[in-house]
């Protein structure tokens, strides 16, 4: 299990995804951007992944990244929207003008 601090990403410009390693195997989140806007496209964790608690810290990371980038969010990812909208005071202003999840 990561802890939120032991999140390590590294953003693949190559082949569009942010990238962490849990238990060995490597977690992605793939993306594709647009102007001010990245989409958050597509999550994959490896099998070996507490699920809940990884997939959050994962998740979690990823959004800080992009927030420090003042970079708009648009989810499309069930997972991320799920986390989004459980966490939606922290993140609502990533979100494009006018878009609610």
């Amino acid at each position: 299990m990561m802890s939120d601090a032991a999140v390590k990403i590294t953003d693949n410009e190559f082949l569009r995804q942010f990238e962490t390693t849990i238990n060995g195997e490597l977690a992605t989140i793939e993306y594709s951007q647009q102007e001010r806007k990245i989409f958050l496209t597509k999550l994959l964790m490896p099998g070996s992944a507490d699920n809940k608690k990884d997939t959050e810290a994962f998740i979690k990371a990823v959004l800080e990244e992009i927030k420090e980038r003042n970079t708009r969010v648009m989810p499309t990812s069930p997972d991320i929207v799920k986390y989004m909208r459980k966490h939606k005071n922290r993140y609502k202003d990533l979100l494009p003008v006018g878009i609610n999840i």
